[in-house]
């Protein structure tokens, strides 16, 4: 049995960005809200705060990013789902995470098909695999010849209980026959941060988050999501190179919209947001941290894969330990 705890850890942040010399549009009177429901420094802050100066320029107004971290995600989404429908509050959020909230949680008071309504991804990062310098695995494999040696022994760190992370840890656990202790904590940052301190001893994290601490040795790769290896990280080794199924995969990010929110405003984020996710600055951005950007050309795009991932995590959550 998998031994779950949650782990409140992180702190509240907000930063403002105040727009340019830019006309006012009609379509927003006011500031605008970018809800970041984790931890500062995971990666949907990260691609908040690339996004936020862009898109004050864009539509004329101030855009403040704002953590409001826990539960997995889901009480800064439940703020979202719960403001005021003006377009005005938008949600920047691991989108698995929203979609797997109803079979996690038993007390998630939003619901996330008429409360939030989409507007565009905004990227898909690859998961690294990266340990505690404190162990000294050399390769993946020595992770889990130790793991069948000392059962429960590992702490994996997760961003949350329900989140991409947390679900692909439980993938990885199932195939793998594995016994390792999954913690959850207040979003990825606060995740990695215990991973480096040592305080557990490792965590499948997006690259955004993750790839920096590798990069500067605090923490170890051992392997990577994805169809190909990263170029940042070209000794390290798929999990499809080491035999494991395709579906442990990476993170996808997205912004929804309050729902009830004027059609007009939702349409107008969702061109300028495509169009900056566009620009050859975020996409380089996006890049160094190993991600890409992937922008939907609609609303009804996004929405459609939505469904398609729910039913999908609905029916894997239903045969694991996962819900709390």
């Amino acid at each position: 049995m998998i031994n779950i705890k949650s782990l409140f850890v992180g702190s509240a942040s907000v930063s403002l960005i105040v727009a340019g010399n830019v006309a006012l549009a009609n379509e927003f009177q006011g500031p605008v809200r970018i809800v970041v429901p984790f931890a500062p420094g995971g990666t949907s802050d990260i691609l908040a705060r690339y996004i936020a100066p862009e898109l004050s320029e864009a539509i004329g107004q101030p855009v403040i990013v704002e953590n409001k971290a826990g539960a997995g995600g889901n009480i800064g989404a439940d703020y979202v789902a719960k403001a005021n429908p003006n377009g005005h509050t938008l949600l920047l959020s691991d989108l698995t995470a929203l979609l797997a909230a109803p079979s996690v949680l038993d007390n998630v008071a939003y619901d996330i098909e008429s409360d939030l309504s989409p507007v565009t991804m905004v990227s898909y990062s690859p998961y690294v695999l990266g340990m505690s310098q404190q162990h000294n695995f050399e390769s993946f494999d020595d992770l889990v010849e130790y793991s069948r040696n000392n059962p429960g022994d590992i702490a994996v760190a997760t961003s949350g209980v329900g989140a991409n992370n947390h679900i692909t840890t439980e993938r990885l656990i199932q195939d793998l026959g594995l016994d390792w202790t999954v913690i959850a904590y207040r979003g990825g940052s606060d995740a990695t941060r215990a991973v480096v301190s040592g305080e557990s001893d490792m965590l499948l994290n997006g690259t955004t988050a993750s790839l920096p601490f590798v990069l500067n040795d605090q923490m170890n790769a051992l392997a990577v999501t994805g169809e190909e290896r990263l170029e940042e990280l070209p000794d390290t080794p798929t999990f499809r190179e080491l035999g494991l199924p395709g579906e442990l995969d990476g993170t996808y990010q997205g912004i929804l919209v309050t729902a009830g929110s004027p059609p007009e405003v939702v349409e107008r984020l969702q061109k300028e947001l495509a169009d900056i996710l566009a620009t050859e600055d975020l996409q380089a951005k996006i890049a160094q941290q190993g991600g890409q950007a992937r922008p939907s050309e609609t609303s009804a795009q996004l929405q459609e894969w939505m469904t398609e991932q729910m039913a999908e995590l609905t029916e894997f959550i239903a045969g694991s330990d996962i819900k709390q």
